[in-house]
């Protein structure tokens, strides 16, 4: 029987080695990490992360060939491949500092795996991390093993996509797999290959040389972001002259060549990636003299802010040009719909500027809980991605005057002055605004940052509707815009 163990027991890591053990009754699957909490999450009836399909993956082939544990250099010592899917976050100090990422982690399981390691290992970076990476690594297992343990470190970058990994690891576009371009590399990758080859078509697996799958990654989340941001510089071009971005979207779609995908006007794109692998892609270029190319990337990160911001200035200068005092009811805090994380929401940025102005806010999520909401209103950026011991605590943010959270978004917007919609959940599609209307004051604004409700009807009802992209309100169209700051 292959052992596999994987060192990191998140988003990534444990979806993906839950679906290796249910494809692959097989072989042994083993997902460590050093938080005992969050194994004990895993093992639980309770997961750590909500994803559709999840639980059933996962329950149906725990403690008979998946296991989850916190003994993580035993596992280590006794697998065949290890995967390292831990966390490379963005340097938040020193050389780098907001762009490059952080290798701690990855290096101290390059270390331990050197050190705990009697027989050959296959070694696996599942994590995203920068190009060159699998180099570095190969000097630190190499420099530190036992005499006679040899280690093949392969790039296997994931692809997933929040609230549709499970069917994203069932019937994947593509599995990538790079390898050093010698005998001992090529023999590995003929070995993770097979594992995937078990339900995987064999021509959807792609192998490559180490770098170009280092590098893909990155590549491939850049330019899905810049598609994002591509269209939500259009729908600001489509308020100002009377255009809707969503017909322009679909006829920009209809082309082949282009495709109708990643062409949703919203408030801006977030999720663990996509801002962080574009500042990283940025950092790598302008340490290579590729001014010119880091410059174009960052642009796309940019236009992300200047999306957030120009939402928040929308809602202030329509209510008056102030929302001091004034209840606003948030539908939704994760970035996207069909999962609870919330790293780099668009709402943290745009609740953020709404307390800036001293608005009240009443915040309802189906999957955030309140201490993950206050949790990151009160953090710094990119404290998300570091151990929460680390992270202060801002008494804005986690004041009850300021934000309170809720679970019943009827009760929540009874008083308010206006609404938020910055996460597309299906429910929010189906509420009865008639009703909502009724509790509210007046003049009642919808501002949807996700373009998931029907204007027309909105305003029938008596909102002031503002939607991304679509031609504005003519309550809007009177008032001054309010300048960007």
């Amino acid at each position: 029987m292959v052992k596999i163990c994987c060192i990191g027991a998140g988003y990534v890591g444990g979806p993906t080695m839950a679906m290796i053990a249910y494809k692959c009754p097989d072989i042994q699957v083993v997902v460590v990490d050093i938080s005992v909490p969050r194994i004990t999450a895993w093992n639980s009836d309770r997961l750590p992360i909500f994803e559709p399909g999840l639980d059933e993956v996962v329950k149906s082939c725990r403690n008979t060939n998946l296991f989850f544990s916190s003994d993580v250099e035993a596992h280590i010592a006794d697998s065949d491949i290890i995967f390292v899917s831990v966390n490379t976050p963005t340097k938040t100090r020193g050389l780098g500092a907001g762009k490059a990422a952080d290798l701690t982690y990855w290096e101290s399981a390059a270390r331990m795996i050197a050190d705990v390691a009697k027989s050959d290992k296959i070694v696996v970076e599942k994590s995203t991390v920068p190009v060159k990476t699998a180099e570095a690594i190969e000097k630190i297992l190499n420099h530190n093993s036992r005499d006679g343990v040899n280690f093949q470190i392969l790039s296997n970058p994931e692809f997933l996509a929040e609230g549709t990994a499970i069917n994203d690891l069932t019937n994947p576009d593509r599995v990538l797999i790079g390898g050093r371009q010698t005998p001992e590399g090529q023999k590995a990758v003929a070995v993770l290959k097979g594992v995937y080859a078990k339900w995987v078509p064999e021509d959807r697996i792609i192998t490559t040389n180490l770098w170009s799958a280092e590098l893909s990654k990155l590549a491939a989340n850049a330019i899905l972001a810049q598609r994002i941001s591509s269209i939500n510089a259009m729908s600001a071009l489509c308020e100002a002259t009377g255009a809707n971005v969503a017909e322009v979207a679909y006829a920009v779609g209809k082309d082949t060549r282009i495709g109708p995908k990643f062409l949703n006007a919203s408030v801006g794109f977030g999720g663990s990636c996509f801002q962080k692998d574009i500042l990283n892609l940025v950092y790598i270029c302008e340490c290579n003299g590729l001014t010119e190319v880091a410059n174009y990337w960052r642009q796309v990160v940019q236009i992300n802010d200047y999306q957030k911001l120009r939402f928040v200035n929308r809602v202030v200068s329509s209510m008056f040009n102030t929302v001091s005092g004034k209840k606003i009811l948030v539908l939704g805090f994760a970035f996207k719909k069909d999962t609870g994380d919330t790293r780099e929401t668009p709402a943290i940025d745009v609740c953020l500027g709404l307390l800036g102005d001293k608005a009240k806010l009443s915040i309802y999520d189906p999957q955030v809980s309140e201490d993950q909401i206050r949790r990151d209103l009160a953090m710094n950026k990119f404290d998300w991605d570091h151990p929460q011991h680390l992270v202060p605590s801002s008494p804005t943010a986690n004041s009850k005057e300021m934000v309170t959270v809720t679970f019943d978004a009827y009760e929540a917007a009874k008083g308010a002055h206006g609404i938020c919609i910055m996460t597309e959940w299906d429910e929010f599609k189906s509420l009865d605004y008639q009703r909502i209307y009724d509790g509210m004051e007046k003049p009642a604004f919808v501002f949807d940052g996700r373009n998931v409700v029907n204007v027309e009807e909105l305003r029938k009802i008596g909102f002031v509707v503002y939607s991304i992209g679509k031609p504005l309100d003519a309550w809007m169209k009177d008032l001054p815009a309010a300048p960007l700051s």
